[in-house]
């Protein structure tokens, strides 16, 4: 609880430095960046249908910009190689020079047979950010892999586990200060139909956890949120700073089967290394959050590697690979431009996190590292589509998204 303290205070406490330096953090010349020496695959698949570009709109214009990726890939659990197609739009609702993109991510897969999902993000910022609305709807028939609580568990010692799943989170902020956001959400979670596809593998028994690991699980609460963005693209971050709390109460009376809590404190810092050149990425990034939950929490809505808001944390470790009743996870990306019209540019990424459970938080740290490639798929937007290679203990993948991981 000490450490947890510390990180809150620290937390509010940089919130109020930045806020009183806001003008500072994110330089004009970065607010002002425009589009017109960029190149993206629009404009090469124009160039190869012989399309003639059109007159280069102002900054002042309201413009939409969507991002199309139809993919093969693979879903959780083994299940074989899906059709997944990501859509990224992106939108401004007013001045660009005062309002954040707001934006819109659908990434739907489906594998032919029974597993499939219907994900959407919004993150909709009103003009001059005088207020935001974030939300996550998901659909999902979604088989994964657990391996209980804690680190204790081999690489092996796994079972399948089937279900359901439906989200709604939606929480509406208001400009209370520059930069600095409050407000509240409703939050609901309902896992049906959950079981091994083990018939012999009682869920309970190996997961040694009573709640929320046979039948269903209904959590419904409400968030009190407190967001600090210095972001003007949460698509792709240019040099500033985030934080994020957010509290949640669910209490049986809004007909959660449990009476459960839990805070999420999310810190990110974007540092450029060549602040006066507005065109080219030279960047240094950090994220951190602590995830924490108290009372009865159902299993699969522990804090739980990979499953973060944005479902980006631990790339190079398997999603769901590390759960327990509080996460700390860290990680640092160097971004760089490849080509002086930032069609290619490259990251190298590293991260670690401790999990709580058999007694292992901070004291068994599980680290990954990768690198990837990056190709501009839409320069409106700043769209990237990134091609990583991650790696950790006893696990490797390639990974395709588009947008940045943080």
């Amino acid at each position: 609880m000490k450490i947890f303290t510390i990180l809150l205070l620290s937390c509010f406490l940089s919130c109020a430095a930045y806020a009183q330096t806001a003008s500072s953090v994110v330089p004009d010349t970065v607010k002002k960046r425009d589009t017109i020496r960029q190149l993206d695959l629009i404009d090469i698949g124009k160039s190869w249908l012989h399309i003639r570009p059109k007159v280069v709109r102002t900054q002042g214009d309201k413009k939409v910009y969507f991002s199309i990726l139809p993919i093969s890939g693979t879903v959780p659990g083994g299940s074989g190689h899906a059709l997944v197609t990501s859509t990224t739009a992106g939108i401004y609702l007013g001045p660009r020079k005062t309002t954040n993109l707001s934006s819109a991510v659908f990434a739907p897969y489906w594998n032919f047979t029974n597993r499939f999902g219907l994900p959407l993000r919004n993150s909709i910022w009103f003009p001059n950010d005088t207020w935001t609305i974030q939300g996550d709807i998901r659909l999902l028939r979604y088989p994964q892999y657990t391996w209980g609580l804690g680190s204790a568990n081999s690489n092996a010692d796994q079972t399948l586990v089937d279900y359901n799943y439906i989200r709604f989170y939606e929480s509406a902020l208001k400009r209370i200060r520059p930069y600095l956001f409050a407000g509240v959400g409703y939050d609901m979670d309902f896992h049906s139909n959950i079981h091994s596809d083990d018939p012999a593998t009682n869920l309970a028994q190996f997961t040694n956890y009573a709640y929320g690991t046979a039948g269903s699980s209904f959590s419904s609460g409400i968030t009190f949120n407190l967001l600090y963005d210095t972001r003007t693209n949460s698509i792709n971050p240019l040099p500033g700073a985030y934080a994020n709390i957010v509290y949640r109460v669910n209490p049986t009376f809004l007909g959660s089967n449990n009476t459960w809590n839990s805070v999420y404190i999310d810190l990110r810092k974007y540092l450029p290394l060549n602040p006066t050149n507005t065109f080219n990425q030279n960047t240094l990034a950090f994220w951190t959050f602590l995830w924490s939950a108290v009372g009865d929490v159902p299993y699969l809505d522990l804090p739980s590697i990979g499953w973060d808001p944005y479902n980006r944390s631990g790339e190079g470790i398997e999603q769901n690979r590390y759960r327990g009743k509080t996460l700390f996870y860290f990680e640092s990306e160097y971004r760089r431009d490849i080509t002086e019209n930032g069609f290619l540019g490259f990251v190298v990424f590293s991260n670690i996190s401790t999990v709580s459970g058999s007694g292992t938080l901070f004291t068994s740290w599980h680290p990954a590292a990768g690198t990837g490639l990056r190709i501009k798929f839409n320069k409106g937007s700043g769209t990237n589509l990134g091609i990583d290679y991650a790696f950790s203990n006893g696990y490797s993948g390639i990974f395709l998204n588009l947008g940045e991981a943080f």
